[in-house]
């Protein structure tokens, strides 16, 4: 059993009754999302925890080694190409022990929500679509679908009609977003019920977005 990821956690209100558990992108930390959760427009929702996770440290190849956060290693700039599948697979497993301590303390896993950026976006799908409960969303920004060929063996039929959100920057230039249109059309051959909005902005969140994530959780929390 590894050890539980370290965490910062922020209250909606005093009683949640769900949860998000919400990963960073590379190089980045657990404070990454904390601003942004406080701006979205939760109204209508009930009390939420949100738990923002930090990735381990590990020397990133494509950063010629420096050793930093992140939750699998990225091997070159082709993406699809070369994939640090084992790093992959342990951080999953490490999300998922976040999804568990969830449930210890009273949350359904259907009223669970995966969510992260870039690197995180990827652990949401490498996570979401295996995990063999049902899980009340997945929130994907700026990011992809990793092991993209190992997904249709892998995925687990509890998450087939969970809500997706995928988001991204047409001028993201760190993950263009021809890798993230890729990514929504796979999932939707596979039958995934993706929502689909894109951006002009970079590798990075704009008001809009945060403006359209609000409605989505809102959705989402009352199905």
């Amino acid at each position: 059993m590894t050890k539980l990821l370290d965490t910062i956690e922020l209250e909606s209100g005093p009683n949640p009754s769900a949860a998000i558990i919400w990963m960073h992108g590379l190089g980045a930390d657990a404070n990454d999302f904390v601003p942004i959760a406080k701006e979205l427009d939760l109204s209508g929702c009930p009390d939420i925890r949100f738990v923002f996770p930090n990735a381990p440290t590990m020397p990133v190849t494509i950063n010629n080694g420096y050793v930093m956060r992140s939750w699998y290693d990225i091997l070159g700039t082709d993406l699809a190409r070369r994939e640090d599948e084992a790093g992959l697979r342990a951080s999953q497993a490490s999300v998922e022990q976040l999804v568990a301590r969830e449930i210890s303390r009273g949350i359904p896993t259907e009223r669970i929500i995966l969510a992260g950026f870039s690197q995180g976006c990827a652990m949401t799908l490498q996570t979401g679509l295996r995990y063999p409960q049902k899980l009340g969303g997945l929130l994907c920004l700026s990011g992809y679908l990793p092991l993209r060929d190992l997904v249709a063996a892998e995925r687990s039929a509890a998450n087939q009609d969970t809500p997706i959100f995928l988001a991204h920057g047409r001028g993201d230039q760190m993950i263009q977003i021809q890798r993230a249109e890729q990514s929504r059309d796979l999932l939707a051959a596979m039958g995934y019920k993706v929502e689909w909005h894109e951006y002009m902005m970079q590798h990075s969140v704009c008001q809009e977005e945060i403006d359209d994530i609000g409605p989505w959780l809102r959705r989402v929390l009352a199905a």
